[in-house]
């Protein structure tokens, strides 16, 4: 792909399109209002397929663990949006991270994304949203690396360029997938975590003024993320980042309404939290500043209509 070509892919797309999440939806609070502001989006995104990631921390026992419990989680999620008709386009995903560079691990998602891939092109690809440890989106690239011209990658991941590390937890769990991806040259979009996407914070004020009480789904958006705090945080004022909203925005983001993204070279992580950032690098995305006001503007509307 030229470099005119990459740019042209990384525009923000413009009518109705097909995408796919890939997502650790139990890890914590935020993935959860990424799946159903998706769902509520279908006047311009069509979900053909949610993937589950693995993930690992103090919710779950590793990795593998960490997958059924997001499976289980999207489930849960899907009745609360009333969306009983996509728990058959959700797969689960990986069960461990890459052991290297060049070996896939198998999954039901990566071969289901493989195979779904095959249906697009470059001038009608497949818009893949990532918003956990990218373990399913290198396999599927590793299985099949045609599949680069097919689709576009938007993911959540890493700090920004200013931030003294990329230790960032959708980063550090699987470095591995992550050089995969960002040294492939699919079209990629970044989306910054500390720097950036950190701004996309919510109160326990707002959630209560604009979520609780308005609707299932909206209540136990709201009470979940007040829950995840108060464990936290007891006692104390606190923010909380609804991260991985800001990924599936990036689809909507027509005349930039939700944030403000540039051109860049694809910097690649290294294996010592630090960017390896090269001139000739191919060309992806960055996204630098979140419009928090605006998107929680939609978001809110969407989940309370």
């Amino acid at each position: 792909m030229t470099d005119i070509e990459m740019i042209k892919a990384l525009e923000v797309p413009t009518g109705k399109v097909d995408v796919v999440l890939d997502t650790d939806t139990y890890n914590e609070i935020d993935d959860q209002f990424a799946v159903a502001y998706m769902l509520r989006s279908d006047d311009k995104l069509n979900c053909k397929a949610i993937y589950a990631a693995p993930f690992y921390n103090d919710k779950s026992t590793g990795p593998a663990d960490g997958m059924e419990k997001s499976y289980n989680e999207l489930m849960k999620i899907l009745t609360l949006c009333e969306r009983e008709d996509v728990k058959a386009n959700v797969y689960k995903g990986s069960t461990s991270y890459l052991p290297d560079e060049k070996t896939f691990v198998e999954s039901e998602a990566a071969r289901h994304l493989v195979k779904l891939a095959s249906g697009y092109n470059r001038e009608n690809p497949l818009y893949v949203v990532a918003i956990g440890a990218i373990t399913n989106v290198a396999s599927a690239i590793l299985m099949d690396k045609s599949i680069i011209d097919k689709i576009v990658v938007v993911w959540l991941g890493g700090h920004t360029l200013e931030w003294p590390n990329t230790r960032e937890f959708n980063m550090y769990q699987d470095v591995a997938a992550a050089r995969v991806v960002m040294l492939s040259k699919v079209p990629f979009v970044q989306l910054p975590c500390m720097g950036c996407v950190s701004a996309f914070s919510i109160s326990q004020p707002e959630l209560e003024k604009y979520l609780v009480g308005k609707n299932p789904l909206a209540d136990y958006l709201a009470r979940n993320t007040i829950a995840y705090e108060e464990r936290w945080q007891p006692g104390k004022p606190w923010a909380k980042p609804i991260w991985d909203v800001t990924a599936v925005a990036w689809l909507l983001n027509d005349n930039s309404r939700f944030m403000n993204e540039r051109v860049i070279r694809c910097p690649i992580p290294e294996y010592d939290d630090k960017y390896a950032y090269c001139a000739d690098n191919h060309f992806s995305k960055y996204v630098w500043y979140i419009k928090r006001n605006e998107l929680f503007a939609d978001l809110f509307a969407k989940l309370t209509k």
